[in-house]
């Protein structure tokens, strides 16, 4: 199979020029594409004829060659020469996904790598994948990445494509989920795809790509600049059907995220916490701002009103809604361990716990170790403990 557009070297040059002149943005970029038809012929018009469309900066901007079109040419070539599994689509292309021609600052190119990449004898587009978005924090709590994971999970078995933006914390378990649960995943990043950020993520962009598709509107080669992850943001929430916000701080560029989502008239969402969690405080706003409260994946599906794709998905939420017999009978199975109703759902101290507890240190240390263990009970920086509910 070939790429979806196959681009020969002189349209890919125009469009790069376009993509890399300076003083040149999206808005004029589509003004002058819906004036004169292609990026190449942009580039052939005269002065007079580019005048009518923009400042005489934009002239001169237009008429002047980027220093490093050529090197970035050759180098984007090399990089769609190396493997079917890539591709660049314009905008315009048939593959350009509808969803985000409808967000107010559509990528003019999108570069793409991965299994999902469309091809030119093929009818899949990414518009016919479903879609949802999961961000949050980079430095989340346990809670908050054990939920990340299986939210992701339940997802990606139900059939639906997780987007993330491939960030430490949140993004990487939701990637991480919804592979687990044998679904689909995108992601959106900040840099050019021939290189990886974070680094700690290499693995895990080799196992999206080989089930999903890694997305870029930057050149190769453009290194992780702060300012490109806020604008990718818009293209995570421009894919997807809905935006889940699992923790954010108030600063939190899933914010960013969630507003966008809405300014776009998708669906928000966001998992509330711990009134005292300071990664909690960014989803509780957007609670109050009228984001859907969620305790479960089946809420998101549900306000969605769009059906599970997967039978065994369908079977598992009606198997959830029936009620069943504990299978195992056993009373310590059914009674809580007295040591997870003292820790509660707050983070706490070994002194705290100590005094709820009257358990002698070593004691106390025994059971937090079993717990841990268990993975019922997560360690924080300060000799911290917090408990870990399943999602």
């Amino acid at each position: 199979m070939s790429a979806p557009n196959a681009l020969d070297a002189e349209e890919l040059q125009a469009w790069l020029r376009l993509l890399l002149t300076p003083g040149v943005g999206n808005d004029a970029a589509r003004k002058l594409l819906a004036a004169f038809g292609s990026a190449p012929a942009i580039f052939e018009q005269s002065a007079v004829a580019l005048r009518g469309i923009g400042s005489a900066l934009l002239v001169q901007a237009i008429q002047t060659e980027p220093e490093n079109l050529k090197a970035q040419l050759a180098s984007t070539l090399a990089w769609l020469a190396a493997g079917e599994d890539r591709c660049v689509v314009t905008l315009g292309d048939a593959h350009y996904p509808a969803a985000l021609l409808n967000i107010t600052d559509p990528p003019l190119l999108l570069f793409m790598l991965g299994s999902l990449v469309p091809q030119s004898d093929s009818h899949v587009t990414l518009d016919a994948l479903s879609c949802l978005a999961i961000v949050g924090s980079r430095n989340p709590t346990p809670q908050g990445e054990v939920n990340a994971r299986q939210f992701a999970q339940t997802f990606g078995e139900a059939g639906w494509c997780v987007v993330s933006g491939m960030a430490l914390g949140v993004d990487g378990a939701a990637h991480d989920g919804a592979l687990m649960g044998g679904g689909h995943t995108i992601a959106v990043v900040g840099t050019g795809l021939d290189r990886v950020y974070p680094k700690k993520h290499l693995d895990l962009a080799h196992r999206i790509a080989e089930r999903g598709l890694i997305i870029s509107e930057f050149p190769l080669g453009t290194p992780p600049l702060t300012s490109n992850f806020p604008r990718r943001n818009r293209i995570i929430s421009g894919l997807s059907h809905g935006t889940l916000v699992i923790e954010a701080a108030l600063k939190s560029g899933s914010l960013i995220t969630a507003r966008l989502a809405a300014e776009q008239g998708k669906e928000v969402f966001a998992i509330p916490g711990s009134i005292h969690s300071p990664q909690s405080r960014g989803c509780h706003l957007l609670i109050k701002q009228g984001a859907k409260l969620v305790e479960s994946a089946q809420d998101v599906l549900d306000e969605l009103r769009l059906p599970l794709l997967f039978a065994a998905a369908e079977a598992s939420t009606a198997s959830d809604m029936t009620p069943t017999e504990d299978p195992d009978p056993r009373p310590e199975k059914k009674a809580e361990h007295p040591l997870l109703k003292a820790l509660g759902f707050d983070s706490v101290s070994l002194d705290t716990l100590q005094a709820r507890t009257g358990w002698p240190t070593p004691q106390l240390q025994a059971q937090l170790l079993e717990l841990e263990l268990s993975g019922e009970v997560a360690r924080l920086p300060g000799g911290w403990f917090v408990r870990i509910a399943r999602a």
